[in-house]
């Protein structure tokens, strides 16, 4: 970034490419380096380019692959992000939020003649883990069969979303109600397929866009009302196809439109791509930013990230919002400070190599932790300090043990790593690494990565339609759909239609899907760009631009000079 020095030119041990290491990245690994005794242990710079590590944190996330299975406590059918596979045991909500005593009771001594990671891994292999990981479970309301969440309502296969409501089949952020399958949006209301960025109402089939309302197929708008079919328009009401018209006509000729069928519908949208073609897109997406390199970045400063929204001197980020501060590393976040090489840090300060530890300080290495003071190398504890591998220790014991362990660590060279990927509770192909970084079998078990071939046998249905078979009209579509499987057009997996859904459809005059909904997340996966900057000249004024379009796309991509000046 402009304002740093290069000190350093890596070469990643996993994938051999180089990085580099700034003076700014030095600065922030000394600050976030744990003291013990007057006396600092550093955190040394990363030897993983920053693709790798990412891969590796998110080769310890699952958030669409899900299992049916028993509580192992009270024997409670559930549904679980871990299958029965699993070596340790796995607990409905109830039984692991409330199982308070136990926590401490799978406690060891540190081993000074193993490894640490290999150690941590045993611990694992015994503690139970939440069926599916929800922070806020009793303030939210029939909202099972959903992941990483607060404040929900009559919600449906939503994963990694906070204060939603009457949703389905949504993935990323926060204040939404009755939005079906939409990702990455915020404060928005009736919206469906929906992606990046919010502040909507009433929106279908849209992108990149901000302040709308009443808008169907469009990509990058802002402060618009009643558009059809339209790209890159500013403060404009009613367009269609970048058209201007007067609201009588506006009206008149979008009847035509608006008369849906399944087939219809897939026409538009292949229309509108080759419509969007001929029409400028904007090198990145960057609103009321200072100092920041990434795409979809909102109200940051001195950022290097990706799908963010209100940051200040972070970097390496995927997804978050609410004012971090001086953090890199970092896969799904809120509201934290000094974190380094973690996923979901949540309402936390200081802390690193750490996975999903919530509302916590001065926490290492350390996994499903809440509410907790100087932890090391802990699973499943609540309201707990100094304590080590689950052991619980005086405040003198800790600080005379922790160096020595860290000390033990750095000669395994284990100190700076975040969790390896082959201790992962999960496989590779089940995880969020599989969407973002996705390699084979082969390749898998050759880089230490777990996989696995197991698939979840098809579920027993008496009655099932295949997607072909559905009437191409919502009002042709029965009530007698709710007691059917469809057949997915793509995986042959059946899926069902529940009532709040087929309500939503009927409602908007929106076909009945014919592909479930793993495949209709992955589909919205491929419209979106990939989380690296190309290097290509603007297409209006030739200067060199650093852009999520690589050089085979079609599109015209320009500057941020350039694609203000055409849009507004």
């Amino acid at each position: 970034m402009q304002w740093e020095k290069v000190v350093e030119t890596k070469i990643c041990k996993h994938c051999q490419t180089s990085f580099l290491i700034t003076d700014k990245d030095l600065e922030f690994y000394q600050k976030v380096s744990p003291i013990f005794n007057w006396v600092k242990y550093p955190i040394p710079a990363p030897t993983l380019c920053p693709d790798c590590r990412q891969q590796r944190r998110a080769s310890w996330r699952n958030e669409f692959k899900y299992y049916s299975r028993k509580c192992d406590k009270c024997e409670k059918n559930l549904i679980s992000v871990h299958n029965h596979l699993v070596n340790f045991p796995v607990f409905c909500q109830k039984c692991w939020w409330w199982d308070n005593d136990s926590d401490l009771n799978y406690w060891r001594d540190f081993d000074f003649t193993r490894p640490f990671f290999e150690q941590f891994n045993d611990l694992q292999n015994n503690v139970p883990k939440i069926s599916m990981i929800n922070d806020d479970w009793i303030n939210s309301e029939n909202s099972e069969y959903c992941y990483n969440f607060s404040y929900w309502k009559n919600n449906y296969l939503i994963t990694t979303a906070w204060h939603a409501e009457d949703s389905m089949y949504c993935q990323y952020w926060w204040y939404f109600k009755y939005n079906i399958d939409c990702n990455l949006i915020f404060n928005s209301e009736i919206a469906y397929e929906c992606m990046w960025w919010g502040n909507i109402y009433n929106c279908f089939f849209v992108q990149d866009s901000n302040d709308c309302n009443n808008c169907f197929l469009w990509i990058d708008l802002k402060w618009c009302s009643d558009c059809f079919w339209c790209i890159g328009l500013r403060n404009k009401k009613y367009h269609i196809f970048n058209k201007k018209y007067t609201e009588i006509d506006y009206k008149i000729k979008i009847k035509d439109y608006f008369q849906w069928s399944y087939n219809k519908l897939q026409t538009l949208k292949k229309e509108f791509y080759d419509f969007s073609l001929k029409y400028p897109h904007i090198a990145t997406h960057q609103n009321n930013c200072t100092n920041c390199i990434g795409d979809r970045l909102n109200n940051c400063k001195n950022v290097l990230g990706n799908n963010i929204y209100s940051w200040e001197n972070c970097k390496y980020y995927w997804w978050g919002a609410d004012n971090p501060r001086t953090s890199y590393d970092i896969l799904i976040w809120w509201n934290h400070d000094l974190w380094y090489e973690s996923i979901v840090p949540d309402n936390t300060y200081q802390a690193c190599f750490t996975n999903y530890c919530f509302k916590s300080k001065f926490v290492f290495y350390s996994d499903n932790c809440f509410n907790c003071l100087n932890i090391f190398w802990c699973i499943w504890l609540r309201d707990k300090s100094y304590c080590i591998l689950n052991k619980q220790y005086s405040k003198e014991q800790y600080e005379e043990l922790v160096p020595k362990i860290i000390e033990h660590m750095k000669k395994t060279w284990e100190w700076w790593e975040f969790f390896p990927s082959s201790i992962s509770p999960f496989w590779y192909n089940e995880t969020v690494a599989m969407e973002y970084f996705p390699i084979s079998n082969e390749k898998a078990l050759k880089e230490d990565f777990n996989w696995s071939t197991y698939e979840v046998p098809f579920p027993k249905v008496s009655k099932i339609i295949p997607a072909s078979k559905l009437p191409d009209n919502i009002s042709d579509i029965p009530e007698d759909i709710l007691n059917r499987a469809i057949e997915c057009e793509v995986t042959k997996k059946p899926f069902k239609i529940i009532a709040q859904e087929l309500e939503f459809y009927r409602k908007h005059n929106l076909p009945v899907p014919r592909r479930h909904p793993n495949q209709r997340h992955l589909d919205r996966m491929t419209l979106r760009n990939p989380r690296k900057l190309f290097t290509r000249i603007c297409d209006k004024c030739s200067i060199d631009i650093e852009t999520t379009y690589s050089l085979d796309k079609s599109e015209i991509v320009y500057c941020e000079e350039c694609y203000n000046k055409e849009v507004y």
